[in-house]
């Protein structure tokens, strides 16, 4: 714009200010869980999305003729979308034979259309898609939590004086009054002992506990350990 025009200028520092609290607001819940990507990043990518919106609306006005260049607006923001997968993908970790960090990814690609829509002015919308990210990662996790039981794999590590069979072991898992399933077994050779490590997949972690002390109660077992995978 060739001329100062101060209402337009208090616009767009709003539209900052905003996207700042809004992300900030969702970097705050994943901060709290110690995710890599916390506050400060989903303040960036917020206010970083706002600018590149405004930038996409208001940044080449000036060069704009309608009868000799006419330009998309909505192309600079088009890229957000795609570019913000990069920094998703960064946080992203196979640990432990599990994926980790995909939540944190949808929210900070969740947090940069916040951005997006404050710097297109959509404020209502922008606000209310907060509340719904806030209430999607606080409020569903215990949900979820309750009514979803998904199965979990257990390790257990036994020494014991002889080798125990697979047959022997599916027994015990039976007869221990547990919801679980015998899915690998190792064995190994310690000195005198031999070691068996076993993998159970549960849907209740207490389970393991109960496997335990009913290994624990055979004469042939010296000693019982939990190895959580």
């Amino acid at each position: 714009m060739s001329t100062f025009d101060l209402s337009f200028h208090l616009e767009i520092f709003f539209r900052l200010f905003l996207a700042a609290a809004l992300g900030g607001f969702i970097g705050w819940e994943r901060e709290r869980k110690n995710w890599f990507a916390g506050l400060r990043t989903h303040l960036l990518v917020c206010v970083g999305s706002t600018l590149l919106m405004i930038v996409s609306q208001h940044g080449f006005s000036e060069v704009l003729k309608p009868q000799f260049i006419v330009l998309d607006p909505a192309r600079v923001a088009a890229q957000v979308v795609s570019g913000i997968g990069f920094l998703g993908a960064g946080t992203i970790l196979f640990l432990n034979n599990k994926i980790r960090g995909l939540t944190t990814a949808a929210s900070l690609w969740a947090v940069s259309a916040v951005g997006l829509a404050v710097g297109g002015g959509l404020y209502l919308a922008a606000i209310a898609t907060t509340l719904l990210i806030l209430l999607i990662l606080a409020g569903v996790k215990p949900l979820k939590t309750k009514f979803f039981h998904h199965s979990k794999l257990q390790r257990i590590k036994i020494w014991s004086k002889e080798p125990l069979t697979f047959v022997f072991l599916e027994k015990i898992a039976t007869k221990s009054q547990t919801n679980c399933f015998l899915r690998k077994i190792e064995l190994k050779s310690e000195a005198a002992n031999q070691v068996t490590l076993l993998s159970f997949q549960m849907t209740n972690p207490a389970d393991i506990f109960r496997l335990v002390d009913y290994f624990n109660q055979l004469p042939s077992v010296e000693k019982v350990e939990i190895n959580g995978i």
